[in-house]
């Protein structure tokens, strides 16, 4: 196998962990690679919502980390959330100073929403529903006005090389499959976003399907919380894949979610109906489509809804649909991964060498139930602790660029991924029960039986380590629904922690050492 030595840091992914660690590198030399041209194909384009922040009168830093660990169920590091609350301001001016145009009002204050289990607005949002389009655009811009960073696109990491217990660097092919060869670098950031996609309903882009989670599990770093998966209850049910999404920013303009007799069926479910915490909002959209009530979003209310969410206005425009004369029909989707490869207060994973931020960690910010907008929000600290963390660890090394030719070969084979999105919606989704998740795991080590491209495998390995955790958590909590454990645990409020060894024997259903067992990475100070 070919291989190439890098003094770069080396960064997987392209989203808004990745690129905003990248820029604070800079002048350090850093390597992005993308499976895609930049701005495309990463969630953090596709965000639409906004950001969480304290910014608005009578508002704190305090009354946000306490909403966050409320909506967490229990297993939110309330030091954590005080942190990353925090620091939130600082990040939202920092953007707006970059260039990112959030909306203002005529006197140029941050025009502000609420969205669900806020206790304020303090939603920073751009043009409604297009906040991480703009983000998105105005950090691209400034990576290719920065010399320190070169961009590798079309090509993705089939697996992290460790010798001696620690990361080296990465073997790397063509986006589209094909040899690889060895990059050897002195760190690696792990930025390349969450597990949402390995579900057949989501509203993620096709390639979010746990490959940066499975890389670093089949590595033999430590994954936290793996179980909770969070599924958003508004997404446009048109049969797309991904099925558009309409933002949670709608139901704070008064939205309503009403059946096919046009009935509010949230009433009675929770007092704040609507803006009720997402699992729970998720829940009843999929028991109403279950019971055959066709679930919609009625937006009627909301006026000018074209100029206020142009991208939900559009994407029902497209699929048919007048949301200003009919309700939206919606289900609950896979949105987000609130578990992912364990992480400290410094981005730091189990395996030296390693970091990782973005969707793809679990930093202890989202418990169980991630609160809306906080994706954003931890993505940009933790990017930023990251960086620092890196340049203050790592010794700086030549920065020459890195030259390699990458061959397409054969891609990912497109039954058996189906097959494998399949098999979690139908075991691992919005409810789930033991004999669900163990056919569904058994599923999924059929399919890594007959298909042996690397990528796939860090596909099955995500996928494993999300059901068996499923499957190891008898209780239901936030995002996690067992039908047959229906109520909480007190002695599981508690973050969860899994190696791929573990996972794997849990789906082999051999014997598992005790759940505490797996050590946790040292807290930052």
């Amino acid at each position: 196998m070919q291989e190439v030595e890098t003094g770069r840091i080396v960064i997987l992914g392209a989203g808004l962990a990745a690129l905003s660690a990248a820029l604070t590198l800079a002048p350090r030399p850093v390597l992005v690679i993308s499976p895609e041209p930049l701005g495309e194909g990463a969630s953090s384009a596709w965000a639409q919502g906004g950001v969480a922040a304290a910014m608005g009168r009578g508002d704190s830093p305090a009354a946000h980390a306490a909403d966050t660990v409320a909506a967490g169920a229990g297993t939110v590091d309330a030091a954590v959330a005080a942190f990353v609350a925090a620091e939130a301001p600082a990040h939202i001016l920092r953007l707006a100073e970059a260039g990112t145009a959030f909306d203002r009002d005529a006197g140029g204050q941050f025009l502000l929403s609420r969205e669900a289990a806020h206790s304020a607005a303090r939603i920073v949002r751009v043009q409604g529903d297009q906040a991480g389009r703009e983000i998105m655009r105005s950090l691209i811009a400034r990576i290719r006005a920065t010399p320190s960073v070169q961009v590798l696109d079309r090509a993705m990491a089939e697996a992290l090389e460790v010798e001696d217990g620690r990361v080296t660097g990465l073997r790397l092919t063509h986006a589209g499959g094909g040899p690889a060869l060895r990059l050897r670098a002195p760190a690696v950031l792990l930025a390349a976003g969450g597990a949402a996609a390995l579900y057949a309903v989501t509203t993620n882009p096709p390639r979010i399907r746990g490959q940066a989670l499975g890389l670093a599990a089949l590595a033999g770093a430590v994954v936290a919380d793996a179980e909770f998966v969070q599924f958003h209850p508004t997404a446009i049910a048109t049969g797309a894949d991904p099925a558009p999404l309409a933002t949670e920013a709608l139901r704070g303009e008064g939205a309503r979610l009403v059946d096919r007799e046009g009935r509010r069926f949230m009433a009675g479910l929770h007092p704040a109906m609507e803006l009720a915490p997402r699992d729970v909002v998720a829940r009843a959209v999929y028991a109403a489509a279950q019971a055959g009530l066709a679930p919609a979003l009625d937006c009627r209310f909301i006026p000018d809804l074209a100029r206020q969410f142009p991208a939900v206005h559009a994407a029902c425009r497209a699929a048919g649909i007048d949301p200003d004369r009919e309700p939206i029909p919606v289900a609950a989707a896979a949105h987000y991964h609130m578990g992912g490869v364990a992480v400290d207060g410094r981005a730091r994973s189990s395996l030296p060498g390693l970091w990782v931020a973005g969707e793809a960690a679990c930093t202890g910010l989202h418990g169980a139930n991630r609160l809306a907008s906080n994706g954003l929000l931890e993505a940009l600290v933790f990017a930023r602790r990251a960086a620092a963390d890196i340049a203050a660890t790592i010794p700086a090394e030549d920065g020459a660029e890195v030259a390699v030719a990458l061959t397409p070969g054969p891609g990912l084979p497109a039954p058996a991924v189906a097959e494998l999105r399949r098999a979690m919606t139908e075991g691992a989704g919005v409810v789930r029960d033991a004999s669900g998740l163990r056919r569904t795991l058994a599923r999924i080590a059929a399919l890594e039986a007959q298909h042996g491209q690397p990528a796939f495998q860090a596909m099955t390995a995500a996928a494993t380590l999300i059901a068996a955790a499923a499957l190891r958590r008898e209780e239901s909590r936030g995002a996690h629904m067992r039908s047959d454990f229906p109520e909480p645990r007190a002695d599981l409020a508690r973050s969860s922690r899994i190696t791929w060894a573990e996972a794997r024997a849990i789906r082999d259903g051999r014997p598992v050492p005790d759940p505490e067992r797996a050590p946790e990475p040292e807290p930052a100070a």
